[in-house]
């Protein structure tokens, strides 16, 4: 197995809704940020690696589990995870 093949995806979720910070810890490594759209409504995004699609499902089963809406599941290219993290703080 080569290198790549090895490395973890970094995934951006976002849900509707705000999580209660005291689940955050429920997703290891990610970053969960809390933003506001369109009329005022929360959504919470979370942005990180994940390990492979076992992981992926086990954080939608989460997400599921806490009755949020899931809002987009999309992969982020390693070389563009700062562009969102910039884009994600520029709407807070």
């Amino acid at each position: 197995m080569n290198t790549a093949n090895r490395q973890r995806a970094i995934y951006e979720i976002q849900v509707q809704g705000e999580l209660d910070p005291g689940w955050k810890e429920w997703f290891d490594e990610l970053a969960v940020t809390t933003g506001y759209a369109g009329a005022r409504r929360p959504t919470t995004t979370l942005l990180g690696p994940v390990a492979d699609q076992a992981a992926l499902r086990g954080m939608l089963c989460k997400l599921w589990d806490l009755n949020l809406t899931l809002i987009s599941v999309r992969r982020v290219d390693a070389d563009h995870r700062r562009e969102v993290r910039n884009d994600r703080q520029r709407q807070l």
